[in-house]
């Protein structure tokens, strides 16, 4: 089992544990830390629609919640044939743990993967470096 099928199985696993009822679209996602640790998580709505929490966010706070600061790479898998990427906020809140060269794998039901580097999805990031 290669690192991406790992964080694949992990993000299709939190996937099956989303909580979408209004949209119907549960979306899993899993990171690895630079010292391997992997954390996963699911998307949550709530009745409140803007309320939501997704599932890069919720990977990132489990991420936090276990004491880890930094992410080398993580994966986003939607339903579906399709690939998805992480919405402006998720981008946001991953500048905040990644760096420009930390791989960004979108992922797709059947197992196709695209990667990225994470400067090419949000090139001149706002990020702690900006408040220096």
């Amino acid at each position: 089992m290669t690192a991406i099928d790992d964080l694949f199985a992990l993000a299709l696993a939190a996937r099956g544990r989303a909580y979408a009822p209004y949209s119907r679209f549960p979306v899993g996602a899993a990171l690895r830390t630079p010292g391997g640790a992997a954390f996963s998580g699911c998307n949550v709505e709530n009745a409140a629609y803007p309320l939501g929490v997704c599932a890069e966010t919720s990977a990132i706070s489990a991420m936090i919640a276990a004491g880890e600061r930094a992410i080398a790479e993580i994966l986003v898998l939607g339903p579906g044939a399709q690939k998805i990427a992480p919405c402006g906020a998720c981008r946001q809140r991953i500048a905040e743990f990644a760096g420009d060269k930390t791989l960004v794998h979108l992922a797709e039901e059947a197992g196709g993967v695209s990667t990225f580097a994470f400067g090419e999805m949000l090139p001149h990031a706002f990020g702690p470096q900006s408040l220096a």
